[in-house]
C-alpha cells in the first residue's frame, strides 16, 4: 500500500498551548498484528493537556503525536488480521497517535462500535467513562447505599462518576465550579464549590465517604484522604491541579509515593490506590462493549462540553483549562 501524506496534531516540545502545531507527515503501512484506521474522533483528556506539560507520569519525550482514544473505520488490514473488514466502526485506547487523520493500531485492542451511537458520545466512553467504570466496577467496588466523593465533578470522567455511581444507587458529592452547582444537583450530585474548602469539614460531620475519586494529586491527595471513613478508599488518578490553575509543572513519582505510603498506617482502616486505565488488563474490552450497550439503550447519555476540529487544537486546550460547562471535549478528526 503506497504510503499517504496525512494531517495530525504535533507537540514538538513541552510547554502551553501554543506548542501544539498541525503537520502533515507520511503514515506507515500497517505492520503483522496492525490494522490501519481513519481516524473520525479523539477527545482532548487531562492526559493529553499533562504530556503537553510534560508532567504525565512515565509519558514518552517529544515530539509526538497525542490522542489517548478514538472512533474511526478501518481501512485495511495487516497481515493476520481479519477480525474486522474494511469500513468497520472501531474503537480504541490509543494513549498516543488519535489526533491523527490515519493511525496504525494492534488488531486486538480494537472494539466495535454499533454505528446506530452516536460517535461523539462513544469516543468520550473510550476514556473518560471507561476511567470512570473501572475506578467504581474494579477499585472502588462501589455499592448502593454508599457514599462517595466526586473531585472535578463537572468534567469527562467526573460527569461519568456522578452518572455511573447513580445507576448503582450510591450517594456522589463532589466539588465543581458554582456556576455548575443547579445542573449537577439536578444530576443527583451533592456539589461544593472547588475553590472553598468547607467540603472537608461537611464530609466528616457526616460521617466520612466510602470512596474519594481525587485527578488533581499533590496536597488535594492529603485533603481527600482527610475525609475517607474506616474502609474507605482513595483513588488517585491524576495529576491535573497544575495544569488547571497555571502552576509551574511537577514531578509525578513523588506524589505517588507520598499516595501509596498512606497504607503503610493500616491501622487507620483506609486505603489508596493509584489508576491507570489499561487497554490489556482483563476485562477490558467487555466492559467498553457493556459502555456501548448502554449508550444505545439510553441507560447512560455522555454530555459533550464541546467539539472542536483538528485545526483548532490549540483552542481545545484552553477550553479544558477554562473548565467552563459540564462534559467531555470532542475533537473531529476527520469526516467521511
Amino acid at each position: 500500500m503506497e504510503q499517504k501524506l496525512i494531517r495530525k496534531v504535533l507537540v514538538p516540545r513541552l510547554g502551553d498551548e501554543s506548542v501544539l502545531e498541525i503537520v502533515e507527515a507520511p503514515v506507515e503501512n500497517p505492520r503483522t498484528g496492525e490494522v490501519q484506521v481513519q481516524v473520525l474522533h479523539s477527545i482532548v483528556s487531562g492526559s493529553d493537556v499533562n504530556m503537553r506539560r510534560g508532567t504525565y507520569p512515565f509519558q514518552k519525550k517529544p515530539p509526538f503525536t497525542p490522542g489517548y482514544s478514538m472512533v474511526g473505520r478501518v481501512l485495511t488490514n495487516g497481515a493476520g488480521c481479519q477480525k474486522f473488514a474494511a469500513g468497520s466502526l472501531v474503537a480504541c485506547l490509543t494513549v498516543y497517535g488519535a489526533q491523527a487523520e490515519r493511525m496504525n493500531v494492534p488488531e486486538k485492542y480494537l472494539v466495535p462500535v454499533p454505528e446506530a451511537l452516536d460517535r461523539s458520545q462513544a469516543v468520550a466512553l473510550v476514556l473518560d467513562w471507561m476511567t470512570a467504570y473501572r475506578m467504581l466496577e474494579r477499585s472502588a467496588k462501589v455499592r448502593q447505599g454508599q457514599r462517595i466523593f466526586v473531585h472535578g465533578l463537572s468534567g469527562g470522567v467526573g460527569t461519568a462518576l456522578l452518572r455511573l455511581a447513580a445507576l448503582r444507587g450510591a450517594e456522589v458529592h463532589g466539588t465543581a465550579a458554582a456556576g455548575k452547582h443547579d445542573e449537577l444537583r439536578n444530576s443527583g450530585a451533592v456539589p461544593y464549590d472547588y475553590k472553598q474548602k468547607d467540603w472537608i469539614a461537611e464530609m466528616q460531620r457526616l460521617g466520612g465517604v466510602d470512596a474519594v475519586f481525587d485527578p488533581l494529586g499533590y496536597e488535594s491527595f492529603d485533603e481527600s484522604y482527610s475525609i475517607l471513613r474506616r474502609g474507605g478508599l482513595l483513588v488517585g488518578y491524576g495529576q491535573n491541579l497544575p495544569a488547571l490553575t497555571h502552576t509551574p509543572q511537577r514531578p509525578a513519582f513523588p506524589m505517588i509515593v507520598k499516595l501509596f505510603a498512606r497504607n503503610l498506617a493500616f491501622w487507620s482502616g483506609k486505603r489508596t490506590t493509584f489508576f491507570g486505565l489499561l487497554r490489556g488488563s482483563k476485562g477490558f474490552n467487555s466492559d467498553l462493549e457493556q459502555l456501548f450497550q448502554w449508550l444505545g439503550e439510553g441507560r447512560i447519555q455522555v454530555p459533550i462540553k464541546a467539539v472542536f476540529a483538528l485545526h483548532d487544537i490549540q483552542e481545545a486546550h484552553r477550553t479544558y483549562a477554562r473548565n467552563a460547562n459540564i462534559g467531555s471535549i470532542v475533537l473531529n478528526v476527520s469526516s467521511e
